[in-house]
């Protein structure tokens, strides 16, 4: 290792003062390193700087770090802009969701071995510096995707950047990477947007049945759809490929469905099952069974607080939370996953407590 990869990352440039932009750099703050802004919005600027996430950015400023959190439709112009302008030893690295497209934009460019793409999954359905946090990104999982003949230190400079926002870094291809948002991220927005859309024009009574289950299914379809088009349509070849793989599959949902073949259905909804248990579980470990326990809570000024504390005294850990409203009552249910083997402990502990709780 170079003495240019020892002695830290700092000046870092944040190209973009957006949600994730700021973020990186309130992060970067947070750990004493100077931090260097530009974006073509003033406002941002303007904005980012008053939450101490650093300062404009000066003609003759020299980054170590420039980091390009530019929308996906700039992002092959804005890298190679970056390049062009570092100094001999500035490495570069971009926050897009889609890894081939700008590797390719900058391919034979003199510096391209200084460039090395990465993304961190983490993000919000608020948008702007105003949503930006410099915890965002601790214990996320942050792709960085190298290409061939990217410097070995600056890979370790990006790499000191993702240790920096507290993210656990994965190393992957960049082809590899848009495969895995695909399947991941891309389709699934997609598809949650698809089933929201049912919901637009439905009459009143209907969506008065709404619970957790929709809610939880069309949240992320609440993202900027102008931001997200651009996301899903630059990833075009992943996102087509998985989406003629689900169109076999919806077809076969539609004629077991008509048909009355429950086997087939069941088939389906099982292999759906399958893909759960698939995802990581906490801490990235195998999956927990797990258990709900629901609770009425009274919508009040420190119901939930109570409700926690009780919990707490239970010595039950509780490992996700969810509120679903009862439309017809001044009543939130909250859910709570615990392991499924402590599930009955915690029930006993609050009805003991006084709540009104059940499996």
């Amino acid at each position: 290792m170079s003495a240019q990869a020892d002695r830290g990352i700092g000046p870092v440039e944040i190209v973009g003062a957006g949600l994730i932009g700021t973020s990186i750099a309130l992060a970067c703050r947070r750990a004493g390193i100077e931090v260097l802004l530009s974006d073509v919005a003033p406002e941002h600027l303007r904005t980012a700087s008053g939450l101490g996430a650093g300062r404009a950015r000066e003609d003759g400023d020299v980054a170590r770090l420039v980091v390009v959190a530019v929308p996906p439709d700039h992002l092959g112009e804005a890298i190679r802009a970056a390049l062009d302008a570092a100094g001999p030893e500035t490495v570069v690295t971009d926050v897009g969701s889609v890894k081939s497209g700008p590797l390719a934009a900058v391919e034979g460019h003199p510096a391209v071995s200084r460039y090395v793409g990465s993304h961190p999954m983490a993000g919000s359905e608020r948008s702007g510096p105003l949503a930006a946090s410099a915890s965002l990104f601790d214990g996320r999982p942050w792709a960085i995707t190298p290409g061939g003949g990217t410097s070995p230190d600056a890979v370790h400079a990006v790499e000191r950047l993702v240790e920096v926002c507290g993210a656990v870094p994965v190393r992957l291809s960049p082809s590899e990477h848009d495969r895995a948002v695909a399947r991941t991220s891309h389709v699934p927005h997609l598809l949650a947007a698809l089933v929201a859309g049912t919901l637009a024009g439905a009459p009143p009574q209907h969506l008065a049945l709404s619970g957790q289950g929709v809610r939880d299914v069309t949240r992320v379809a609440a993202g900027d759809p102008g931001l997200y088009s651009q996301i899903i349509g630059a990833n075009a070849i992943a996102v087509t490929n998985l989406l003629a793989e689900l169109q076999q599959r919806l077809d076969l949902a539609a004629e077991a469905v008509a048909a009355g073949d429950r086997d087939g259905l069941a088939s389906l909804l099982a292999h759906g099952v399958a893909g759960t248990r698939a995802i990581p579980g906490k801490h990235g470990g195998p999956l927990q069974a797990m258990a709900t326990v629901w609770v009425s809570v009274p919508d009040h000024p420190g119901e939930l607080a109570r409700l926690f504390a009780d919990a707490g005294e239970s010595d039950v850990n509780i490992e996700d939370v969810r509120i679903d409203h009862d439309p017809g009552r001044p009543v939130g249910l909250v859910e709570l996953d615990v392991a499924a083997d402590r599930a009955t402990a915690l029930l006993d502990a609050l009805e003991s407590r006084g709540w009104d709780a059940h499996r």
